[in-house]
């Protein structure tokens, strides 16, 4: 056996189960049907969770979820030795978002207690049933708890700005990881393919827009015309269709047609100049540049507040598409999980 097997084993047949349902197919020992049930269900408990959101999110883990990837992350990490009790305090602003800190606490031999948020608690508790179905021994690692976190030598915690300051003082004696709100950012040059843009608008619009690395902020040059981009983003009109996110976007065209403020629209989506880096959903913020000097100095800048970039003229940055597709070693605001567990 090699280092981390069983771990390796165990994540892969998740994603194996995950594969299996996206590419429907069949399975004897009754878990697509799960998947089946506790999908309709987290669709009819969350408005945002349409079943479309959450097949792609299954599609996409099933694909990180492979034997060569894992092995890969986790071949940089020693094993744990001593035992860790770790306390999860998890987001629920898209599908799923809180399983790459479980897959890290039980890599890193952690035992969890995890705080659901109540707009994601039911897709978390079936995926730790199945890794223990794999992996027997893990029956007792992870714990979902209401009330409040009692037992525990680290914390990590994701939530937004605000419950970010009430975190770091309940935390505070602690060794602990507090996540922030931070967004993604698409810089353009004007050079960019219909391929290209096509690419982008998936970055700006699945999860409707929810998700940290979701792409709420474009910087362009001067003069850059929209016209390329709103053809890229016309294949998704039928988000108009979806209650919630029309509502959204009827408020805030009123409130900025009210305020006499300047913005360009398609009938679905509100592209508005304005330097903030965070949009509100249907609407997604745009800046100018005069040099790509001046961006990559903005970029520094405001890193804290940056999950992600997404551009063909900038370094270290996303592919056009692909900020939905983090890599196991690309961790939430940059700081490597399995370090922070793994530090004695």
């Amino acid at each position: 056996m090699t280092k981390h097997t069983q771990i390796i084993q165990a994540f892969s047949a998740l994603g194996n189960l995950l594969n299996d349902y996206s590419f429907q197919k069949k399975r004897a020992d009754g878990w697509i049907e799960k998947i089946e049930n506790v999908i309709v269900k987290a669709s009819n408990q969350n408005k945002w969770f349409t079943i479309e959101n959450l097949e792609f999110c299954i599609s996409v883990w099933g694909k990180t979820l492979n034997e060569k990837d894992i092995t890969e992350w986790l071949a940089n990490y020693p094993e744990q030795n001593k035992p860790t009790r770790l306390a999860l305090v998890l987001a629920g602003n898209i599908p799923l978002v809180g399983l790459h800190d479980v897959l890290c606490g039980l890599a890193s031999g952690c035992s969890i207690e995890a705080k659901l948020s109540s707009n994601d608690n039911l897709l978390l508790p079936f995926v730790v049933d199945f890794l223990v179905s794999v992996m027997p021994n893990w029956e007792d690692k992870v714990c979902f708890i209401e009330g409040s976190l009692k037992t525990y030598d680290k914390v990590i915690a994701t939530g937004s700005n605000n419950s970010a300051r009430y975190f770091e003082y309940y935390f505070k004696k602690k060794p602990h990881i507090i996540r922030k709100t931070r967004i993604g950012i698409a810089v353009l040059d004007g050079n960019e393919t219909q391929d290209d843009l096509a690419a982008l608008s998936k970055d700006m619009i699945q999860y409707f827009g929810l998700g940290c690395r979701s792409v709420s902020h474009i910087m362009v040059p001067d003069g850059y015309d929209f016209k390329k981009l709103f053809l890229a983003l016309f294949v998704h009109k039928e988000l108009i269709q979806h209650s919630a996110y029309a509502n959204n976007y009827d408020y805030n065209k009123a409130v900025y047609l009210m305020q006499e403020q300047e913005f360009l629209e398609n009938g679905f989506i509100i592209l508005k100049k304005d330097d903030r880096l965070s949009s509100p959903i249907a609407c997604v913020h745009y800046s100018t540049y005069t040099n790509l000097k001046a961006v990559n100095q903005r970029l520094h800048d405001q890193e804290e507040h940056i999950q992600c970039v997404v551009s063909n003229c900038v370094e270290n940055a996303f592919a056009f598409g692909q900020t939905q597709y983090p890599k196991l070693g690309d961790y939430a605001d940059h700081v490597d999980t399995m370090a922070f567990l793994l530090k004695k």
